[in-house]
């Protein structure tokens, strides 16, 4: 990825953001003479044709122009978008909306899904308030056969969370209650920054797999929907080229409103992740197989400095990144702007 020219990622920047706007396969000449390029549309073919072999590009049919493939849109949104920000003028309406708005956080939440989803063109999704600190209480863990190991964590909340995991070696049920014993005693009542803190003895492979799937089921807690996910924007993203087909409008219509898989999403993208900011999910990143035709942005939101939920936008690889992803992370600072602000009062 590292190796294209200037040439080739001016190219590819240039057709993704076009290709973007028209939702038709892109032709070398369009390109020179849309953007005014300094060279020829033969040479800009043969950049095109480089990149279709790089795997950022594929042409749909013959004698047709390129348009971005998932890898394609990927390096552009790491590679080339640059860090925009939203003009002084959206980021004064859109706080102007929140302010007129009433001093409740269930607004303001409801207010964002409906900001996103105008701003962006596409979908929106945020989930409500997440409040309570999860802490760990008790680890059991339960010999089922060969290296398999279940895994149940519970919180101080009450909450039980079960795994399966598969260790690199064989254990004993009074080893595994030996060693749960352990994790019991070392992380008692601890959140999930105290988990992550913790230097465990070197040297046992088995009790750095377990402890790190306690600190996961830990930090998911903290932000997995207890409450509503406020949706808008539906229209938006049906009304895409890409969802046209009754098949692929159905499956749309079924990630929008599949709670388990928002959760794991949201649990798996920002809440297991410890880089800050927004996080952009193009292709389901060849985890989610039902996200192979749609990209997220999302980023969380919260107050002094605790991640309390999640917000974004979903549509067809072929969005806007360039405008949604600063609008994403606009709104969520301006949330966790007024909820801090809401708290301290």
């Amino acid at each position: 990825m590292s190796g294209l020219t200037e040439r080739q990622k001016l190219v590819l920047a240039l057709l993704v953001r076009d290709y973007v706007e028209r939702a038709e396969p892109i032709s070398s000449g369009r390109l020179v003479d849309n953007y005014q390029l300094d060279f020829s549309p033969a040479t800009a073919r043969n950049e095109m044709a480089e990149l279709e072999v790089a795997g950022f590009l594929y042409q749909p049919y013959t004698s047709a122009g390129r348009i971005p493939t998932k890898e394609g849109y990927r390096y552009y949104v790491r590679e080339l978008m640059g860090e925009d920000r939203l003009p002084k003028h959206i980021q004064e309406m859109i706080r102007h909306q929140f302010y007129q708005a009433r001093h409740d956080v269930d607004d303001w939440l409801s207010l964002s899904a409906s900001v996103l989803a105008q701003h962006c063109g596409v979908a929106a999704i945020v989930t409500t308030l997440h409040t309570e600190e999860a802490r760990f209480k008790h680890l059991a863990l339960l010999s089922t056969r060969g290296r398999q190991v279940l895994v149940l964590v519970i919180l101080n909340s009450g909450e039980v969370h079960q795994q399966t995991l598969v260790l690199d070696e064989g254990m004993t049920q009074a080893e595994l209650t030996t060693m749960a014993g352990q994790i019991n005693q070392m992380a008692a009542k601890m959140d999930a920054k105290q988990l992550q803190q913790v230097e465990l003895p070197a040297g046992n492979p088995s009790l750095e797999t377990i402890f790190r799937a306690v600190r996961q089921t830990i930090h998911g807690s903290e932000v997995v929907v207890a409450g509503e996910i406020y949706r808008d924007g539906l229209a938006n993203m049906l009304s895409a080229p890409e969802f046209a087909e009754p098949h692929k409008a159905k499956r749309t219509l079924e990630i929008f409103e599949d709670r388990a898989m928002l959760d794991d999403l949201l649990t798996k993208t920002i809440f297991e992740n410890d880089s800050p900011g927004v996080h952009v999910i193009i292709g389901g990143e060849d985890v989610w197989d039902r996200l192979e035709d749609t990209s997220l942005i999302l980023a969380s939101y919260g107050a002094s400095d605790r991640t309390m939920g999640a917000l974004g936008i979903l549509g067809p690889m072929r969005m806007a990144y360039n405008r949604g992803v600063p609008t994403v992370r606009f709104v969520s600072e301006l949330v966790s702007e007024l909820i801090s602000e809401s708290m301290n009062k």
